[in-house]
Formats: structure tokens, C-alpha cells, sequence
């Protein structure tokens, strides 16, 4: 089951009021060609394998051996430091945009009148730099922090159609628990994808939930939970192959894509949904994460193969822990905020 296009007309006015909206869902079974849009899972039998090795697609190797404890190791600790790492980089980052913003309002307060007089001085470059900078400018929240993620995506998958890089990419860009490399396979593989159908339906998803996300959350906010759902889901699906002793490869950014859709479906559980294709039905966001998840647990609990649940649940627990504890923790960043700010003060003496 696959939810787009949620972000509507009445999405925005959700922010405040927590209006209704029409939201379809693709629902996807697993005998549909479309079906590997989400989360691609490759288990160790082949047979079972969502990746088709005729297409020149990545495969893992049949193998029989268990994931060694100190991959998991390095995974469980790989993924705090990561988390506390976008977390610490997102309140910086929070610190220098305002910093920024703040000195550029009292540029234009103090020379305004000049640069709005030279205007007509300007070359053709400088002129195109300003009608880019107008362009970004009248994007949504959303659309501009979806911008640089779906380029990161798109050259991952461009990356993939280059025969020199293939080693490259199975190496670093796709998770497998028991592969030489453990660590940065975690995050670089929320940016992978192999398949057109898998990148294209993960793209549409996080561009539907992307600006109510950003409203709610912040944009310096939304990167670090976005980041850090990438790798979290990750290392559930890494757990949950070495508990089952079933090494074996995922890629995709359906991980993190579950966190911002749980996140967005726990703030508004009251906004309607409706199935792709059949408008008419509808049921409220609350009851929708609800079923998905559902869907993923059964997945996780009976062995299907066909998606990495473990990690879509992974995202999705992610995602309803920050709408209910989020803003606690993101309100401790104070101290650091403080920390920087002297820290910043003081080599500017």
C-alpha cells in the first residue's frame, strides 16, 4: 500500500485549523509490476528476491551464514552517533540561517536604496542570478527541502546506470548487515534506488507529505529527522535480519518517507484520505497509518519478503515517537544554541 499525494489544497490550512483533506492511496499487491516501489528487500534465498537478476539488478549472493554480532554492534552505535550528529548539525544550521536572515534584513534596511538604484546597472548574469534567486523564492517550505533530496536521489540512480560504478554502488549503497561494510551503507542506501517504478513512487510520496511536514517541524528540523529516520529504519531492518539469521540487501528511501507519513498522520489523525483511483473512499489519516503499519507488523511477524517491513515499521515507529516527544527533545537544543553562540562570539574577538 503506497499513500500519495497528501499534500492537497487543504493541507495547508491543516498546519493551523486541521481541516480535512482528500488524500489518495495506491494500494499495491504483491503480484503488481509497480509493487517494488517501495523499500526493496533482497533475502538470502533467491527465490524470494523482490530484485530481478535477469534486469541486471543487484542481488545478494545465496548464503547461509548468520550477521556477526559485531556488524550489529557497529550498527546500533553508528546509528546514535549519527542521530546526535543531524541533530547537533540541524541546531547549527538553525543558528546560522537566522544569523544570516538577520543580518541580510538590516542590509536591505540600511542599503536598500542603493542596490534598488544599481538594479538597472546590473548585467545579464547578475540579472539571471536574481530571477533564479526570485524563482527559488516562490517555492513552498516543503518543495524547497524536497529539491536537493530528489537530486541526491536522482544521481544515485544515475549512478546505478553507469556499468564502472556497479561494484561502487553494491558496496556503499545498498544495507546489508553482513556485508564488510556496515556503517555508511545505512544512510547511503535511503538514497538509493535501482528501479524507475521504485524512485519514482517514493519521490511522489515524500513530495505529497513534504510541506506539511516542513510546516510543522522547520526545515532545519525536518533534515535532521528526515536523516536520522533514514538510518534508524535502517537498523531496524538490520536487527531484524540478524535476529531471523537472513542477511541480505535493501535500498530505498521508503524508511525515512514512513516517518514523515506517520509524523504527518499522528499530527492531523482527522484529515481524510481516500484510495487512489476511488476518491469516493475515505477514512480519516489516524485509521490509514494505522492499516500500514498493521500490514508492515504481519510482514515482520510472518516473514514476507516482497518489502523491508522491518524497516517501513522502523520509520513509521520513528515518526509517531517525534509527533508525540518530538518537540521536548527539540526544545533542549537551547543549551547548544547558547554553547554556539559563545563559541562563535568568541573567535570573532
Amino acid at each position: 500500500m503506497l499513500m500519495s499525494r497528501a499534500l492537497c489544497r487543504s493541507w495547508l490550512p491543516q498546519v493551523a485549523h486541521r481541516c480535512h483533506a482528500n488524500v489518495p492511496i495506491l494500494r499495491i499487491n504483491s503480484g503488481h509490476p509497480a509493487a517494488r516501489s517501495f523499500r526493496q528487500f533482497h533475502s538470502n534465498r533467491k527465490q524470494s528476491s523482490n530484485l530481478k537478476p535477469a534486469t541486471g539488478e543487484p542481488v545478494a549472493a545465496e548464503q547461509n551464514t548468520s550477521v556477526p554480532v559485531n556488524n550489529v554492534i557497529k550498527a546500533v552505535a553508528f546509528t546514535g552517533a549519527f542521530t546526535v550528529g543531524c541533530f547537533a548539525g540541524a541546531t547549527i544550521l538553525e543558528y546560522e540561517n537566522t544569523r544570516s536572515l538577520i543580518l541580510e534584513k538590516a542590509r536591505q534596511a540600511r542599503f536598500g536604496w542603493w542596490q534598488s538604484r544599481s538594479l538597472a546597472d546590473r548585467d545579464y548574469w547578475a540579472q539571471l542570478k536574481q530571477d533564479i534567486r526570485r524563482q527559488w523564492d516562490s517555492l513552498t517550505p516543503g518543495d524547497k527541502m524536497f529539491a536537493p533530496i530528489f537530486l541526491c536521489n536522482m544521481l544515485a540512480f544515475a549512478m546505478w546506470r553507469v556499468p564502472a560504478l556497479r561494484s561502487t554502488m553494491m558496496t556503499y549503497f545498498t544495507s546489508n548487515p553482513a556485508a564488510r561494510v556496515v556503517c555508511w551503507p545505512m544512510f547511503l542506501s535511503t538514497f538509493s534506488h535501482y528501479s524507475a517504478m521504485h524512485i519514482f513512487a517514493n519521490m511522489y510520496v515524500m513530495h505529497s507529505f513534504a510541506n506539511a511536514a516542513v510546516l510543522s517541524l522547520g526545515k532545519e528540523q525536518f533534515l535532521a529527522v528526515y536523516l536520522s529516520a533514514g538510518v534508524f529504519s535502517s537498523l531496524m531492518s538490520v536487527l531484524y535480519k540478524a535476529g531471523t539469521s537472513q542477511a541480505g540487501m535493501s535500498l530505498g528511501a521508503s524508511g525515512a518517507i514512513m516517518t514523515l507519513l506517520a509524523y504527518v498522520c499522528t499530527q492531523y489523525p482527522d484529515t481524510q484520505l481516500s484510495i487512489l483511483f476511488l476518491p469516493a473512499l475515505t477514512f480519516s489519516a489516524g485509521a490509514g497509518i494505522k492499516v500500514l503499519m498493521g500490514i508492515d507488523f504481519a510482514g515482520v511477524v510472518l516473514g514476507w519478503k516482497f518489502f523491508d517491513h522491518a524497516a517501513h515499521l522502523g520509520g513509521a515507529m520513528f515518526g509517531i515517537f517525534w509527533a508525540t516527544y518530538g518537540a521536548q527533545i527539540w526544545a533542549k537544543r537551547i543549551g547548544l544554541l547558547n554553547y554556539y553562540h559563545d563559541l562563535r562570539r568568541t573567535k570573532q574577538k
